[in-house]
Order: C-alpha cells, then sequence, then structure tokens
C-alpha cells in the first residue's frame, strides 16, 4: 500500500533522519521525498510516499507518532487506501453556499461516494447547509473572518479527515497547514481558468480580455505557495457577445462553479488522478 507522511515542526539538527532509517528499515520503497527548511521561519517541514506491506501500517503510524513526540513533530501518516470506499471530507466554506450545496447533494446521492465529516468556516453563511445536511459545524473565524488556522488543523485531526475541500473558502491557508496535509489532501475551488485568470477577480479579467468562455477550475493546493495550477479538473460555459459581467457571475457562480468542484471531488474520491511531486497523473485510465 501507498502511505503519506508528513513531518512539520520547530527547525532542529537530526529531525529527517530517525523517520527515513524506520521506514527503510522496514523495507519500505521511498517513491516520493520532499524537505522545507526555512531559516527565517525557523520551520522543518517534511513529505514522504512510501510503499509497505499494509500489515504494518498500524506499527508505522504508532512509531512515527512516537517520533515525533521525541523530536517534538506534528507527524501525520495516512493512505487513501485505508477508508477508499468512503473517505471521510472537510468542507471549508466563507461566503458562498452554492459549491457546499452541491458537493452535499452528490454524497447524499451516492455520486460522491464519501462522508462529509464537518464543515469548517470562517464565516457562518454555510451554517444552515451543515444543519440541513445533519454535519457539524465549526467556526474558526473572528469578528472580522480572519480564521484561526491553528484550530483548522486541530479539527481536521479531530474528524480524521482524509481529504480538505475549498469550497470557495476565501482564506489562503499558511504554509505549514499545508505540509500538515500534503500530498494531493487539499482541494481548492478556483473561480476562473488557471493559469491564465488567478488572482480574486477572475471573471472581471476574463471580461475584459474579450473572452466569450468563461470557467473555473478545481485543482490541488501545493505547501510551498499554498496555491498552483495543479489542475484536477475544469469547467467552462461560453456566453454571447455583449452578455452583462453581472449575469456572467450569476452563471458561473450558481452553475458552473458548483459542477466544477463535484467532478474535481469525484476524481480525487475514485482516485483516478493523484499528485505526485507537484504533477496531477493518471492513476487509472477513465
Amino acid at each position: 500500500m501507498f502511505v503519506v507522511i508528513t513531518a512539520v515542526g520547530p527547525d532542529n539538527v537530526g529531525l529527517a533522519d530517525p523517520i527515513i532509517h524506520y521506514v527503510t528499515g522496514l523495507g519500505a520503497n521511498i517513491a516520493e521525498i520532499q524537505m522545507y527548511d526555512h531559516d527565517e521561519e525557523a520551520v522543518f517541514a517534511m513529505f514522504l510516499r512510501i510503499q509497505i506491506d499494509a500489515d504494518l501500517y498500524a506499527s508505522l503510524r504508532s512509531a512515527l507518532t512516537e517520533i515525533g513526540r521525541l523530536k517534538k513533530l506534528s507527524v501525520r501518516v495516512w493512505s487513501a487506501e485505508i477508508r477508499q470506499e468512503s473517505p471521510r471530507v472537510a468542507i471549508c466554506t466563507t461566503y458562498r453556499p452554492e459549491p457546499a450545496l452541491a458537493v452535499l447533494e452528490a454524497m447524499a446521492a451516492g455520486e460522491i461516494k464519501a462522508t462529509p465529516a464537518v464543515m469548517i468556516g470562517n464565516r457562518d453563511n454555510c451554517q444552515p447547509l451543515a444543519r440541513q445536511f445533519g454535519v457539524d459545524w465549526q467556526s474558526i473565524g473572528g469578528e472580522k473572518g480572519e480564521a484561526d488556522d491553528d484550530r483548522m488543523i486541530e479539527l481536521l485531526d479531530e474528524y480524521d479527515v482524509d481529504y480538505v475541500l475549498l469550497a470557495r473558502y476565501m482564506r489562503i491557508l499558511p504554509a505549514t497547514s499545508c505540509w500538515k496535509y500534503a500530498g494531493g489532501r487539499i482541494i481548492n475551488l478556483h473561480h476562473g481558468l488557471l493559469p491564465s485568470f488567478p488572482g480574486i477577480r477572475p471573471y472581471h479579467d476574463a471580461n475584459e480580455a474579450r473572452m466569450l468562455t468563461f470557467g473555473a477550475t478545481c485543482h490541488f493546493i501545493v505547501p510551498e505557495l499554498d496555491a498552483g495550477n495543479q489542475i484536477i479538473h475544469q469547467e467552462t460555459f461560453s456566453v454571447e457577445p455583449g452578455t452583462k459581467i453581472d449575469e456572467i457571475i450569476r452563471v458561473g457562480q450558481e452553475i458552473n462553479e458548483p459542477a466544477c468542484l463535484v467532478k474535481g471531488l469525484q476524481r480525487v474520491v475514485d482516485r483516478e488522478i493523484e499528485l505526485h511531486f507537484h504533477r496531477v497523473v493518471p492513476r487509472k485510465s477513465w
């Protein structure tokens, strides 16, 4: 089985060695390794993707948790194979309810074979959705919508989630959060076509470029940038010349963005694609 290991903590010497020595001592095959050592932030982060015998998974988690305790590292050991029939998803929101609603409806209908473990918001706009679908709601926002990033990680761990879905979650995740859930576990919805239209006003930017086709992008978050064009799926729609920007945004927000997020999450949950070395690669033909 393939296993993802992440380790994040205060920078120091000898942090990577005990983890690498332990997994290689098990006879694991290291398929991918990345390390981050930022002197200014005094942060160490490491990501490993290994292949081991499934019977060793429980002992691996226990041993690496203990190494993390001794080295003061936040260590996570995870495999998509453990709950591949119905992975647990955290749905993170801010203002717009349409993407989260589409995902919850698709899960309830069995179109997305996953479980909504928790809904997390830096604003409470989508709390009624959580109540409607019987999903726990957790608020991590302050009075001005500032997010408590440490609390988010605590909740992701507490609810034992497999994937983190940013359903128009309008806050930037810090690099440390991205490292802790690295390896294709954080999925973002961007309301424009990447890489052509990044930023916070992609509809306006595309309209000003005289585009007649607009779209949304579902992509993996990568740790270094907390953004990226590691594209899972893109959904587009076309408009007639002269269509007003308000109508373009309405169609995008109410129809196109939700469809894009549903299809993107389906591809991840069904394990059609994976993230390797910051590249989206097919796991099987579709």
